[in-house]
């Protein structure tokens, strides 16, 4: 039923038009071979095979609607920097809408690389700063967003709490949202989500729920309820979609919560699955499925691109053939 009513859903209406909002990142994998320690230090040597260049951040969400079906413009920030660059350009390559990325002079374009030596990471190393973007550069961002906000069938905030959005560019956005009556969801970062105040759906994480609502574990069901009421209280969301790794997705309003079990048999790398069941919930929604079943889908979704090394994405077809053979 679940696979027949996507199926019906995506041929029956227009490609929707979603906006994607949030920090942008460039993953960079270096992938090799270690057999041996450096003579210098108590490392390995790693022998460079091969190397990858991934957009991530909200540039993996908005790759994640493009391959669902969607027609996705993404705002963001990047540094004056040829990784920048990179990003603009394997967003082009992928239709996804550019002329909202802007730049700011004051940070680098956030950047993570990866060792990975025979399927094990050895080392991260990050590139980035994370101050709060400028009042000028936060008020020509808004200005930019207005018109494509009008234009949106739905709004994401795409939150890693790298500097772009702001308390005030968060509120703001979602108060103009709520005033054309735009839903907006969010994936959110950090301990304050009064700074979601208004928004549609809040997507956390077991561990992000448990401390923004300052509680020292979620484990139970009525742990998970109480912590969701913390957030209801100072938010006014009318949904919290929570992902419990391997307990599934929950379902949670202010009166009411069900919890969806977990779909995978594999897993090999969870990274970017958060992208893409915020990706597959907008998306359903915009084609008119209810929030169960929003989130039904979203969760064969996430078991797809688990069972992929690095952030990975899926299609229609592929979640139809997974609910199928689930079955």
């Amino acid at each position: 039923m679940l696979a027949e009513k996507l199926y019906n859903a995506q041929h029956q209406r227009q490609k929707p038009k979603i906006l994607v909002i949030g920090d942008l990142m460039l993953d960079h994998y270096i992938l090799g071979n270690a057999s041996r320690l450096s003579p210098e230090a108590p490392v390995p040597i790693v022998n460079v095979k091969k190397e990858n260049k991934i957009i991530g951040g909200a540039a993996n969400v908005a790759s994640n609607l493009i391959d669902l079906g969607a027609q996705v413009s993404l705002a963001g920030i990047i540094g004056n920097d040829s990784f920048g660059e990179e990003i603009k350009t394997i967003l082009q390559t992928k239709s996804i809408e550019t002329q909202l990325i802007l730049t700011d002079e004051s940070r680098p374009t956030t950047v993570k690389t990866r060792v990975i030596a025979s399927n094990h990471q050895i080392v991260r190393i990050d590139h980035e700063q994370t101050h709060d973007i400028s009042s000028e550069l936060e008020k020509d961002f808004l200005n930019a967003l207005y018109s494509h906000i009008e234009a949106s069938d739905i709004i994401i905030l795409s939150d890693y709490n790298k500097g772009l959005l702001t308390k005030k560019l968060c509120l703001d956005i979602i108060d103009y949202c709520n005033q054309l009556q735009k839903r907006i969801i969010v994936d959110p970062k950090g301990l304050d989500y009064t700074k979601y105040k208004g928004s549609f759906i809040i997507k956390p994480n077991r561990k992000e729920l448990a401390e923004a609502a300052k509680t020292e574990k979620i484990d139970t069901p009525e742990e998970l309820v109480k912590a969701a009421g913390v957030i209801f209280e100072t938010t006014h969301a009318a949904y919290l979609i929570v992902t419990l790794s391997e307990g599934g997705i929950a379902i949670i309003t202010p009166n009411d919560h069900q919890i969806l079990p977990v779909m995978a048999t594999e897993v090999y790398d969870v990274t970017g699955a958060g992208d893409t069941v915020i990706a597959t919930l907008a998306y359903c929604l915009t084609l008119g499925l209810t929030i169960e079943e929003a989130c039904g889908i979203a969760n064969y979704a996430a078991s797809i691109v688990i069972k992929h090394i690095g952030s990975a994405t899926t299609t229609v077809d592929e979640i139809i053939t997974a609910i199928k053979t689930n079955k």
